[in-house]
């Protein structure tokens, strides 16, 4: 019996083993994707206990939790609720997630940052509590000690186009601080006509932009001028959420008038919502196009199910799930309407449903071109697919119809500081794929080959995809 988490874990296979150990393992992390908080990182926060660091923002660890039956003040926070009960409350769901990735991850996470290699569990919770908080008291710690531990080359945060990208523009200014942290431009409020705080944020976006939005053409004259902000901040990657693809074909005179409408307070239709947002998001996928920007696309979410918990907790706080809308025609239209005009950025597509992987790893071929290596990508297996199943079948789905070679590989998708660890594991699950080819007679053993196969998922790749 293989012992837990050993060296060689999810390595089943000599050539998995040496194409861990030799060629991935070291590498540097680039992370296009993650949520952390620039304001933490420039202020290098650090952490009074490990409950700040392990479970504040983790709405995975919070899900499992709750479906342990632990009360909703030990899983979000309350008043009279202290770290330590917290903390004991994720001790004892640990051993009940056995099968879930969280399970091992979790396990990462104590040993490759603060070097505690029990087993974690209800009777030796205080123990490790009083060890990993006595490391954090040290100061060594902080989030940027955690990003360098994990070797973190480039770090891309998911903003607002109304922010004003200050921490941003400030942690050029640091000294001894060697990662790239670089904004993202995340425009859903833009899109979103129909939402309650719609308005509101129509008129922050004015005032970053230093323009007043009284029609649709302040409105994209804006939206121009943060896309051109960003860039100049160093942002050389967009994102939406697209919890079902908007597609419905319109002009600039329909999108002009339903965005009138909205700006007065009239109902927006379903119908004029798509016809809202396919115009508006193909105006800034011609924009990205112009500046080299990569546009990743996340797909089929569905988020704040439980509408009485978001009354209570708000959104991202674990009661989301897996959505189902059509994604084949819609998709192919947007792309199609972007190359057209000869504007399609790189792109990356991810759904959150893994039935949809072959779906789009097939029309992502329909796209590619231009001189540009993989420049349609199917995204990194993402939140609910983030286990070692969902990371094969993406990687499958994509070698069976695309190039797995050109993939750029693994993202953190995460609010914490912690989550570094699931690039080890996603190296592994890579290079034993790899290695399984080989030792079954379905690659050559070339280790030469497979090796820098391996480095350039786990680096290479996404190193020139995006051009930081």
């Amino acid at each position: 019996m293989k012992p837990f988490l050993d060296e060689n874990f999810l390595l089943m296979n000599e050539t998995a083993v040496k194409l861990y150990h030799d060629y991935a393992k070291e590498l540097p992390i680039i992370d296009y994707h993650c949520h952390l908080s620039p304001q933490q990182i420039y202020e290098n926060t650090s952490f009074s206990t490990i409950t700040e660091a392990w479970l504040y923002g983790d709405h995975y660890k919070w899900r499992a939790m709750r479906a342990n039956g632990a009360e909703e003040h030990l899983v979000t926070g309350g008043e009279g609720t202290s770290d330590y009960d917290r903390f004991l409350a994720w001790a004892k769901t640990v051993p009940q997630t056995i099968g879930n990735p969280l399970y091992q991850w979790s396990h990462l996470e104590l040993r490759r940052f603060f070097g505690v290699y029990e087993i974690i569990n209800e009777a030796n919770a205080p123990a490790i509590w009083e060890k990993v908080n006595a490391k954090l008291a040290t100061g060594n710690f902080k989030a940027r000690d955690l990003i360098r531990m994990s070797g973190v080359e480039v770090i891309c945060t998911t903003d607002d186009p109304a922010d004003s990208l200050e921490y941003h523009q400030k942690m050029k200014e640091l000294d001894g601080f060697d990662t790239l942290v670089l904004p993202s431009f995340r425009p859903d409020k833009a899109l979103e006509i129909n939402r309650p705080t719609f308005l509101g944020w129509i008129r922050s976006l004015g005032e970053a932009a230093g323009v007043a939005i009284v029609d649709y053409s302040a409105l994209l004259a804006a939206l121009e001028s943060r896309i051109r902000f960003f860039h100049e901040v160093g942002c050389r990657v967009s994102d939406h959420a697209f919890d079902y693809v908007p597609f419905a074909e319109t002009s600039r005179e329909t999108a002009s008038a339903i965005f009138a409408k909205a700006l007065s307070g009239e109902n927006v239709t379903p119908e004029e919502e798509k016809q809202y947002k396919t115009f508006t998001f193909l105006f800034m996928g011609r924009l990205y196009a112009e500046l080299g920007w990569a546009m990743q696309l996340h797909i089929n979410a569905s988020r704040n199910n439980n509408s009485r918990m978001f009354r209570k907790l708000g959104p991202d706080t674990g009661f989301d799930s897996i959505g189902d809308s059509p994604v084949a025609y819609p998709l192919t239209r947007l792309l199609d309407a972007l190359d057209g005009d000869d504007a399609l950025p790189k792109t990356i597509l991810y759904s959150l449903n893994a039935r949809d992987n072959e779906v789009l790893a097939a029309l992502m071929g329909s796209f590619q071109g231009g001189g540009v290596p993989g420049k349609l990508q199917l995204g990194s297996a993402w939140w609910f697919n983030d286990t070692k199943n969902g990371m094969l079948e993406q990687m499958n789905s994509l070698a069976n119809l695309g190039l797995l070679s050109r993939f750029v590989g693994m993202l953190t998708d995460s609010r914490s500081f912690l989550s570094y660890t699931r690039h080890e594991y996603f190296r592994r699950l890579l290079c034993n794929l790899l290695g399984e080819w080989a030792e079954n007679g379905e690659a050559p053993d070339d280790i030469e080959l497979l090796g820098s196969i391996a480095q350039n998922i786990s680096y290479r790749n996404a190193k020139a995809y995006f051009g930081f």
